[in-house]
């Protein structure tokens, strides 16, 4: 059963949080939900590599990659390993490229921008830690639904009653 951000929002208003209304769809697939995985950078994509090469398990990556609009820390590359490991979508609060190639591939993809350049490689950046951005604060294991009404974040699974 497709979990729907509208419906969610119905059934669990007072569970969620809605991120404001900022990213567009690049993925190839518009809708996706998983537990959530945090990493915290800029400008240096070396540590989404290291996460998307690990099995995903179903879960989203949330990237706050402070907004900047000068590199894109994902392109093809790093979103077909993330579909080959398992994650269900990747959230950049920054850019991506390659959106084309993107938009083939069965995954979701949601950022601010797209842009050409890529980024540098320091190594530096943290994981697993609460980031917040769109009004949101995101936490490692809690809840992400996505679709091409926005991002719902909840601090638990949901489900919807199928009567």
């Amino acid at each position: 059963m497709e979990l729907l951000t509208t419906d969610i929002c119905d059934a669990h208003e007072d569970k969620v949080r809605v991120v404001e209304p900022m990213f567009v769809s690049y993925g190839g697939k518009q809708a996706f939900h998983g537990r959530i995985a945090t990493l915290k950078l800029f400008e240096d994509n070396s540590l989404v590599r290291k996460a998307v090469e690990s099995p995903g398990a179903g879960r989203v990556l949330v990237i706050d990659g402070g907004g900047s609009l000068r590199r894109a820390l994902v392109g093809d590359q790093l979103a077909a390993l993330a579909m080959k490991n398992d994650w269900a979508g990747i959230v950049v609060y920054g850019c991506i490229r390659d959106s084309r190639a993107i938009g083939d591939m069965d995954i979701g993809v949601f950022a601010l921008d797209t842009h050409p350049m890529k980024t540098v490689k320091k190594n530096v950046g943290e994981a697993d830690i609460p980031v917040s951005f769109g009004g949101v604060s995101f936490v490692s294991d809690e809840w992400l639904y996505a679709d091409e009404d926005g991002l719902v974040v909840s601090s638990t699974e949901l489900t919807l009653d199928k009567s």
